[in-house]
């Protein structure tokens, strides 16, 4: 049982929120720190997702121009259905990455028995107790980042949760759980992507069967609260593609809020590779093309890189008509300017291929938004090899390409600026483009 002031913490939590969401939040509205200290939230890290509190206050605003449907293309870790649950609205998401889109489904099943949940839990701690592996050869990645001990514990934890799974929503939550204590029990410096940071340890680490239990007690105390507050109904995941959102219904969405990858070679198929290799999905990073990347949004160059002599080809595509001449020049400067550098990275043709890809997302959105409906993109600008790349105004010129009727830009901070960028002085934004349908 809960104890009075857990539970009343556990509450201002979701009072906080609430409060955090009347100011206009300006300075990390487009990243997850703030996520950390929310329930449900909390439950799993993605260094791609934005804060939960903004999204709020985005639909609280709506709601009072009549909105009751909202949807995001680039789902995520299901910041946005969460948050459409809480404010009692619709929620849809769509999600590529078929790891990140199980995440999000399995943080929707907060309404389920909590007894049931720990039930099933505690049943797999007990089983993974009990009946430990036995030593074997793991994963290369997974040798690097755990001690052979530590290994041992999480798959015995792995094999008991296969060993006991039954689809159910504990089955569920308990496979979120394994999957979201992983780095907190490795010593070595693992970064949001899954790199072994060199000379790097921490200070804490975290016996696995402690971690799985802490978890549990975690995830119970947040759905127990949650069950306790108003909301609507329960919202949905559709692992597909944003470039068609096939599972949307025709003018659905009053609202869409979301961010979608950036075109900044930043590699989303990676950054939940520790996670991947445990479970067994990948055994390597070169797994991760046909696994993952096949799947999603083209924007960075290990997407494109057996595509490099189709650039022009690419650019060539109707749906680009709007910023061709523009895009075209943009990525023959990239060309040119990869000679230079040793790396030869692909990026003028990750470029045309990234808002290729994006005005079939802008297409598909205008099929699945209301009339009158309203489109929020948390978007940054980019530069690769130092040549500037507008985002915001190339997706507000494909946006009226496709049908919408104006767009404006709202900067929130600049890029580019904390850290002295080793590559390129370009200054850079980020900020919300805003779609009028």
């Amino acid at each position: 049982m809960m104890s009075p002031r857990s539970q009343a913490e556990q509450l201002s939590f979701f009072e906080e929120a609430d409060q955090a969401a009347k100011p206009l939040l300006t300075d990390t509205s487009s990243t997850f720190q703030d996520n950390l200290a929310l329930p449900i939230h909390r439950w799993f890290r993605y260094s791609a997702g934005f804060s939960a509190a903004w999204v709020r206050q985005v639909i609280e605003q709506e709601k009072v121009r009549g909105c009751k449907q909202v949807l995001d293309p680039f789902a995520g870790s299901g910041t946005v259905p969460l948050e459409a649950e809480l404010a009692a609205v619709r929620g849809l998401g769509v999600e590529a990455h078929p790891f990140v889109a199980r995440i999000a489904r399995a943080k929707l099943e907060w309404r389920s028995p909590v007894s049931d949940f720990k039930e099933f839990a505690l049943r797999v701690l007990e089983h993974a107790s009990v009946h430990r592996v036995e030593e074997g050869k793991y994963p290369k990645l997974m040798e690097q980042c755990f001690p052979r001990g530590t290994l041992l514990r999480l798959y015995s934890l792995r094999t008991a949760l296969s060993e006991l799974a039954d689809s159910s929503p504990a089955a569920e939550l308990s496979w979120l759980m394994l999957v979201s204590i992983l780095r907190q029990c490795s010593p070595v410096g693992t970064a949001q992507w899954q790199y072994v940071l060199p000379s790097k340890k921490k200070v804490k680490v975290v016996d696995p069967f402690r971690a799985f239990e802490e978890k549990m007690l975690q995830m119970a105390q947040d759905m127990t609260v949650r069950q306790s507050l108003p909301g609507g109904p329960k919202a949905k995941i559709f692992h597909e593609d944003a470039r068609k959102c096939s599972s949307v219904p025709f003018g659905w969405a009053q609202l869409v809020i979301t961010s979608p990858p950036y075109a900044n070679n930043f590699d989303y198929a990676d950054a939940t590779r520790l996670e991947m290799t445990f479970i067994g999905e990948i055994n390597s990073w070169g797994d991760l093309q046909n696994s993952v990347r096949k799947y999603l949004v083209r924007s960075c160059s290990q997407h494109v890189a057996p595509i490099s002599g189709q650039t022009k080809e690419i650019i060539e595509d109707p749906v680009l008509l709007p910023i061709r001449s523009e895009l075209a020049d943009v990525c023959a400067r990239l060309e040119e300017e990869r000679e230079h550098h040793g790396g030869k990275k692909t990026y003028h043709t990750m470029v045309a291929a990234y808002f290729s890809d994006m005005a079939r997302v802008w297409t598909a959105l205008r099929r699945v938004t209301a009339g009158g409906g309203r489109v929020c993109f948390v978007v940054g600008d980019s530069a690769p090899y130092g040549i500037y790349v507008p985002v915001d105004r190339w997706f507000g010129d494909l946006a009226l390409a496709a049908g919408f009727r104006t767009y404006r830009f709202e900067k929130t901070r600049d890029r580019n600026v904390k850290w002295k960028n080793r590559k390129h002085r370009v200054p850079l934004h980020e900020g919300r483009l805003w779609v009028e349908g």
